[in-house]
């Protein structure tokens, strides 16, 4: 095997777990001791396009770009774009699947414009396909695994295409080509990871910060913590930063030894997993925070923090959880735990910006702890309503992201239970699911957070496996798309919340890029609709979900 596939297998693959506590340098030691110099080889030659070019302006205008159609992060498809009413559901079939070569996570949203699909990978490869069909134009390799969503923008007479890895490098590449633009290394912490999607404003891209830091304490050894999350602005010309804010303010300190000697550190965390939301009318940037890693806990950690967007100062923040410092250490026992432990209730997914009908607006954000805030942006982030949808917990709540159509808010959860199974040397933190817990999706006045339906979980049918619906959601008119970690996709009724439509993607797949696939858990991006078409990765091995490598496109059938 090559040294790049086995550090991929270390970095998002069937070595996640072993690897967790490895930081980055011994990582990449371990793949050039035990790997081939060089890169894996190409897809096969009829896997490609006859016709390789890429037209991104007339034509369809039918799009999704980035992590939601509008800066808002809805996650709402107009009619129009969508080109699907929900009477054509029951005709929606197969129409394509791609392979991602030996890969075990698919988490990377695809974007599509004008009939062209973009779309990372977690072996690195970003791939420009044929939305149609699924041949591939282009293909570029990245550092690092791919999971954000693709942001297009229109530059300088070019379109390039701007999106994060998972070892903290961002990328500029051009739409037309797959040429390298420009990158940046925006945050010089060995743990760095961008997970949530970028964001673009006038000349501007504005890239939240994440990191793996909190598993390192799975290390005893590991002296823990000092990441900081944040959000950097970059010029989307040349990739030069035009500001950078920390969410935690302070350097971080030495403050003591665990129980075993270790040095501590703080305060640190509060990173940025989810996409930004741009407020042009106010001038602002709101982003919701992860937990703390270690003591002190602060203050804008489990937030929903306003920015300016155009100095990246503090304009407010509201705090739903204080006093949240964990790290995986906790979760065995081990000597990092800071004295607070937890509860972990940070938030994985972006806030809302929504409008009510008499022109008030809201900004919306759903938390593991599974509860729904709806904050006053005129108030400095006050509280209006707040809602419980969930349970909550460590993997529980609202995870990676909730949808409006205007009429209600739509909030799926997670949940999942997880049992430990018997200790393995081989997979430390392997654990087992309840396949009768976790899961449901409610509806919610977005006036004052009332309920207006439920739809409660629909029960595993397979072994170790868990109805939580982690993913994120997607509305189009009369139709809200849900995708399980249980692996099946499905299509409830936006009026009373009823399953209108059911796909288990949990199967092999003959691909039309000749790579061996197979569909697993549904988790992280969720659904993208555009032109007619449904588009779903399916695969996600974290949290003892079930792997798989595979990019779904459904259109109904004549």
């Amino acid at each position: 095997m090559s040294a790049a596939r086995i550090l991929r297998s270390m970095d998002f693959g069937v070595m996640i777990s072993v690897a967790y506590p490895m930081q980055r340098n011994e990582r990449e030691a371990a793949a050039a001791y035990l790997g081939l110099p060089g890169g894996d080889g190409s897809p096969r030659a009829n896997a490609f396009c006859s016709d390789r070019s890429i037209r991104l302006t007339g034509g369809s205008q039918a799009s999704w770009n980035g992590w939601s159609p509008g800066t808002a992060n809805a996650r709402f498809q107009p009619g129009g774009a969508a080109a699907l009413e929900p009477n054509q559901l029951q005709r929606l079939k197969l129409k394509w699947a791609f392979g991602l070569d030996g890969d075990v996570n698919a988490f990377a949203p695809p974007t599509i414009l004008n009939g062209n699909l973009f779309v990372g990978s977690a072996g690195g490869f970003v791939h420009a396909l044929n939305a149609e069909t699924g041949c591939i134009k282009w293909i570029y390799q990245a550092d690092g695994p791919v999971r954000s969503a693709i942001l297009a923008v229109e530059s300088a007479g070019r379109h390039s295409l701007l999106f994060g890895d998972q070892i903290g490098w961002f990328y500029s590449i051009e739409a037309e080509t797959g040429r390298l633009l420009w990158k940046k290394k925006i945050e010089d912490h060995e743990a760095a990871r961008i997970t949530g999607s970028p964001v673009a404003y006038q000349n501007n891209v504005f890239v939240p910060v994440a990191s793996w830091e909190e598993t390192r304490t799975l290390n005893p050894d590991y002296p823990c913590c000092t990441f900081r999350g944040s959000v950097v602005a970059l010029r989307i010309g040349d990739g030069s930063q035009v500001w950078k804010t920390y969410m935690v303010p302070d350097r971080p300190r030495l403050t003591g030894k665990t129980r075993v000697g270790t040095a501590t550190w703080g305060p640190s965390g509060a990173g940025i997993w989810a996409a930004p939301t741009v407020d042009a009318r106010r001038g602002l940037l709101y982003v919701t925070t992860g937990d703390n890693y270690s003591s002190p806990a602060t203050s804008m950690s489990d937030a929903v923090v306003a920015l300016n967007l155009s100095n990246g100062r503090v304009a407010w923040f509201t705090q739903t959880t204080p006093g949240d410092a964990y790290n995986s250490s906790c979760g065995i026992q081990g000597p990092s735990c800071p004295e607070e432990n937890g509860p972990d209730y940070d938030y994985g997914s972006s806030a809302l910006l929504l409008t009510l009908s008499g022109g008030r607006e809201l900004v919306v954000a759903g938390q593991k702890s599974g509860v729904v805030y709806a904050l006053d942006p005129e108030r400095r982030g006050a509280i209006v309503w707040q809602a419980r949808v969930g349970k909550g917990g460590i993997n529980g709540g609202v995870q990676w992201g909730m949808a409006s159509d205007g009429r209600n808010i739509y909030a799926a959860v997670s949940d999942l239970v997880r049992s430990r199974r018997t200790p393995d040397p081989a997979d430390p933190i392997a654990v087992d699911l309840d396949p009768r817990a976790g899961g449901g999706l409610t509806a919610l006045n977005p006036g004052t957070g009332d309920t207006e339906w439920f739809a409660a979980p629909i029960p595993c049918e397979r072994p170790r496996c868990s109805p939580a619906q982690s993913a994120a959601l997607t509305v189009i008119p009369g139709v809200v798309f849900s995708g399980a970690v249980d692996g099946h996709l499905r299509a409830f009724s936006a009026e009373d919340g009823k399953v209108v439509w059911d796909f288990d993607t949990v199967r092999e797949y003959e691909t039309v890029n000749g790579v061996r696939a197979r569909g697993g858990s549904i988790d992280g991006p969720g659904v993208v609709v555009a032109g007619g078409m449904v588009f779903v990765n399916s695969g996600y091995s974290r949290s003892g979900g079930m792997a798989g490598n595979v990019l779904l496109a459904f259109a109904p059938e004549d």
